[in-house]
Parts: structure tokens; C-alpha cells; sequence
């Protein structure tokens, strides 16, 4: 039976629940704005879950690091910045298999946003857009980039690492951040976003309808399907 994870006077009854409550106050800053005192608090009860508070940390920020990825920044009282994972600080370490396709995905992330910003510039009315498999008129926040079935994000990691016989448990890293990384053989990051745009096929779709996929059977490229470019 799994145990509830219990983070400062919070308990949570599975991770992902816990991984939504962190995750819900990232999203609700904009970027370089400190967190309130409130919403400080929770990510030091945070970084006293897994002993990585100290007295020196002062306050809390959001902001990207170089990757685009959003994240928290911890503010030392020298006023120097450290990003902080809470991602990791939840999940604990990786398995080889997951951290190698993380770094993956985070190497894809500008493309996929380049593909969201397409769309809204060719099909945008009054800052909406159509869901591609709803037809709903949603908002930027609303929506984010799907792969389209079957050839899921999982599935063009699988075979990348197929065709280029990849040992995933010897793949050297550079240490973005805490939880964050980029391989360090240049030759795989090239590689896997050519691999990545050849292959996926891409719909722009709501948060809510992302599990819920259409048209799973299909391989072939579709006339509505969106591709990087």
C-alpha cells in the first residue's frame, strides 16, 4: 500500500496530487515575480522535505531557465539565485530510461511552442483559437501542443533510441539545474530533434482533452496535422 506524501502540515494522497499543488502555484506568477509570503512558506516546507532548506534563503521567485523551462529560483540573502526543481524534490531521482526522455522533451519544447505560436497567428480571432479536436474557442492557456497517436512523444523516444542503439544507462549529462539536464554528446540533442520533427504530428488541443486522442489507428499524416518547422 503507497504511504501519503506529507509535506509540511499538507498530505497528500498520491505524488501526482502533490505534483499539481506545486505545479498550480508556478503557473500563477508571472515570470520574475516573487512569490507572496504565503505561497513562500509551501516551498520551504518543500525544501524541508527533502533537507534542502537553510536559513540563508530569503524568498522565492519564478523565472526560465536556459532552456525555457519555468521554475522556481530560490533568493539567498547574498541575493544570489539558484533555480530549484520542485519536480524532482517530489519524484526523488530519475530512472535512466525517464531522465533521458525528459531531457528529450525539454529539448523540444521551443518547437513546440513555435508550432502553438503559428497557429494563433493563422487562426486567431480575438485571441482564441479553435481546439483542434473539439472545435472549442479556448485561450492560449487553455491548449497545449499533442502528439498525435501513435506516434506519441513516448513512442518517438522508444524508436530514436532504437535506431540509434542508444544504451540509456551511460548517457553522460550537463547539469542544467536541479532536476533539469542536456546531454553532453552535442550529436544526440541534433539527432533526436531532426528525429522528433520527421516524425511527430502534432494538434493543438485542451489541457482536458489531452489523454482523449483522436484518430489513435492512424499513421499516415493527416491534411490537419501541424509539423515544425
Amino acid at each position: 500500500m503507497k504511504r501519503k506524501i506529507i509535506i509540511g502540515s499538507r498530505s497528500f494522497k498520491y505524488k501526482k496530487d502533490a505534483l499539481n499543488f506545486y505545479k498550480k502555484i508556478l503557473n500563477s506568477y508571472t515570470l520574475g515575480e516573487e512569490l507572496s509570503c504565503y505561497d513562500r512558506e509551501e516551498i520551504f516546507e518543500l525544501l524541508k522535505f527533502r533537507n534542502k532548506y537553510n536559513k540563508n534563503i530569503v524568498g522565492v521567485k519564478v523565472d526560465r531557465v536556459r532552456n525555457n523551462t519555468r521554475c522556481f529560483y530560490l533568493i539567498k540573502d547574498d541575493l544570489t539565485l539558484k533555480a530549484f526543481s520542485y519536480t524532482k524534490s517530489i519524484n526523488g531521482d530519475y530512472s535512466p530510461i525517464t531522465k533521458f526522455s525528459r531531457t528529450c522533451r525539454d529539448l523540444i519544447q521551443n518547437d513546440l511552442k513555435n508550432v502553438k505560436l503559428t497557429y494563433f497567428k493563422n487562426n486567431s480571432k480575438k485571441g482564441q483559437v479553435k481546439c483542434q479536436e473539439t472545435k472549442d474557442l479556448c485561450f492560449w492557456e487553455e491548449l497545449v501542443i499533442d502528439h498525435r497517436q501513435p506516434n506519441t512523444f513516448s513512442i518517438i523516444v522508444d524508436r530514436f533510441i532504437e535506431l540509434y542503439k542508444i544504451d540509456v544507462n551511460n548517457i553522460e549529462y550537463l547539469k542544467v539545474f536541479d532536476g533539469v539536464y542536456e546531454f553532453k554528446d552535442e550529436f544526440i540533442s541534433k539527432k533526436f530533434k531532426e528525429y522528433h520533427k520527421l516524425k511527430a504530428n502534432l494538434r493543438v488541443v485542451k489541457k482536458v482533452k489531452n489523454s482523449e486522442r483522436s484518430y489513435q489507428a492512424r499513421v499516415k499524416q493527416q491534411k490537419m496535422d501541424l509539423k515544425i518547422e
